[in-house]
């Protein structure tokens, strides 16, 4: 994994990690429903942030090295399985 993404994906599982125990507490003393669910979906979108940048490492390189390596079905496959996973969210 390219050194300056994993970075960024360590630093956003931080925040994530403080969100959720926030949510938990949220939680735990009744907060506000909306107040709890926008902070849920805060996590969500973090989360699809994670996604979009271990993606982005993918493409930069292992899809390359596949092509270049004339594993093209291969690289192909994997990005048909992802997308048909992010079709279902």
């Amino acid at each position: 994994m390219e050194n300056m993404i994993k970075k960024k994906i360590l630093k956003r599982l931080n925040i994530i990690k403080g969100q959720i125990e926030g949510l938990k507490k949220m939680i735990e003393s009744d907060k506000y429903c909306i107040d709890i669910l926008v902070q849920s979906m805060a996590i969500k979108n973090a989360l699809s942030g994670i996604e979009d940048l271990v993606l982005e490492n993918h493409l930069k390189t292992h899809v390359k090295d596949q092509f270049r390596n004339k594993k093209e079905q291969k690289a192909v496959g994997e990005l048909i399985k992802i997308f048909k996973l992010a079709k279902r969210k």
